[in-house]
């Protein structure tokens, strides 16, 4: 099972430590210095100019506010006393920072009222649309809803897959077994999950197992330095989810195929298989096989429904019977 994800928070003091380390865009801190543990709980910016004139009851905390050359340039057009009351009205939405981009220069009025307020006042070169693009990506990033799972994640012909299963079932020897068989491994024991644009879930190793498995009567091995650096990868979208089970006698399983189930965790719906584990079946090969069969069916290739509505025209009299015959 996934462990729970907690609401996820970044402070503006870390954005922009991150921002300063990766480049990702140019910010620069104007005002409001004391304000920098306060904190952005929602990716997506907000831009609302009208809030300027008297119509901000649509400013949401934990949203950075956005203020382009249009609102600039209408602070522009006030004087310095109403400039001074809409800035006032505007910062006292608890919001986690204000930002000016476009290279536009903030009237004075605005760096005293953010000092004033402790609402930290950043400003970007950037234009206004590429800003908010960079920015928005970066804070999807720290905001992404996050849990762990037991199980391995490969990536098995482009697609990710996830196995899960109780302890002791054999998700680590099936994963080496797809390591040998040229697939690659993304994370063993531990998956780190974060699900991104609301549907997108993308797993990872954690930074001191990567590389690693723990195969029972062998202990640990890196992978990487037994297969090359081609046999893994540091991060995948999960695609599928192999349920691993043991097999139980009377027990009915899915034996078309028809039936979809799906593995949900952190808002997504990710398709899920489960598998029977029992011996003498290979489940290295029956997980790849499960793998090929759902990149047929993304594609809208789906066997068993073709075949289970071939049977119903045969019944229906719409397909010709078909002559059969004994070779001799």
């Amino acid at each position: 099972m996934t462990e729970p994800a907690e609401p996820r928070a970044v402070t503006v003091a870390t954005v922009l430590r991150d921002v300063a380390e990766s480049q990702a865009i140019d910010l620069e801190l104007l005002a409001g210095a004391k304000g920098l543990d306060r904190r952005i709980t929602i990716p997506h910016t907000q831009k609302t100019g009208l809030a300027l004139s008297g119509f901000d009851s649509y400013l949401r905390p934990g949203r950075v506010l956005v203020f382009g050359t249009s609102e600039v340039r209408y602070l522009e057009t006030l004087t310095g006393d109403e400039r001074a009351i809409a800035l006032r009205r505007v910062f006292s939405h608890d919001l986690p920072c204000l930002l000016v981009t476009g290279a536009a220069t903030p009237p004075p009025e605005t760096i005293a009222e953010a000092d004033r307020a402790d609402v930290p006042l950043l400003r970007s070169r950037t234009p206004t649309p590429e800003a908010i693009s960079r920015l928005s990506a970066l804070l999807d990033s720290h905001l992404a809803a996050r849990g762990m799972v037991h199980g391995v994640l490969m990536d098995i012909l482009g697609l990710g897959v996830l196995v899960i299963g109780e302890s002791g079932i054999g998700k680590s020897e099936c994963a080496l077994d797809l390591v040998v068989r040229g697939h690659r491994l993304v994370a063993d024991d531990v998956v780190e999950l974060r699900c991104r644009a609301q549907s997108f879930l993308i797993g990872t190793c954690p930074e001191l197992t990567r590389n690693h498995m723990e195969i029972r009567g062998l202990g640990l091995i890196n992978v990487q330095d037994l297969f090359g650096v081609a046999s893994t990868r540091s991060s995948k979208r999960v695609e599928l989810v192999v349920q691993l089970e043991r097999w139980e006698h009377g027990r009915e399983y899915d034996r078309l195929g028809l039936d979809d189930a799906f593995y949900e965790t952190l808002g997504a719906r990710i398709p899920m298989i489960r598998m029977p584990v029992a011996p003498g079946r290979n489940v290295a090969i029956l997980v790849e096989v499960a793998a090929r069969n759902q990149l047929l069916r993304v594609r809208g290739h789906h066997a068993a429904r073709r075949l289970v509505n071939r049977v119903h025209d045969r019944l229906a009299g719409r397909l010709p019977d078909v002559e059969t015959g004994d070779d001799l």
